[in-house]
């Protein structure tokens, strides 16, 4: 698991309330060398980048995952943070880190959100849209 905290360039704000608006995007990516498909065991990385578009400073406090695999079972994840830290970030920063998940299936899905709590004070919900995780070939 790794992260970095670094500025980002793009200023492109969006929403209807600009002092709370947290980017997230995820890129997932199949692990074969760690994967077991005789065994029903798909590992996927994935790589996630939270940018604070809003005005105001942020802080990430939780983090809730709704992973779903290939035969509609899902799982859900509670936890605070992401990879051991509560991320602060000021407005224009971005926070990128790289977590896996291990599904039964060769496809799924990975969704959820993040608890933000806003230097006003403020708490809001970060969404992170469902992204299709699938090992290769697996979709047609």
């Amino acid at each position: 698991m790794s992260s970095e905290n670094r500025n980002s360039d793009e200023s492109d704000l969006t929403g209807n309330d600009q002092r709370y608006h947290v980017e997230v995007s995820v890129e997932p990516m199949f692990v074969p060398e760690q994967s077991d498909p005789d065994n029903q065991r798909w590992v996927f990385a994935y790589f996630v980048r939270i940018i604070n578009r809003g005005t105001t400073s942020v802080r990430l406090l939780t983090r809730h995952w709704i992973i779903t695999d290939g035969e509609q079972r899902v799982r859900e994840v509670h936890g605070e943070g992401v990879v051991g830290e509560q991320p602060d970030l000021i407005p224009g920063f971005e926070y990128v880190y790289q977590s896996g998940v291990v599904l039964d299936t060769a496809v799924g899905t990975l969704q959820g959100s993040y608890q933000m709590l806003a230097s006003d004070g403020a708490c809001f919900d970060a969404p992170i849209e469902a992204v299709t995780l699938a090992a290769p070939q697996a979709l047609h």
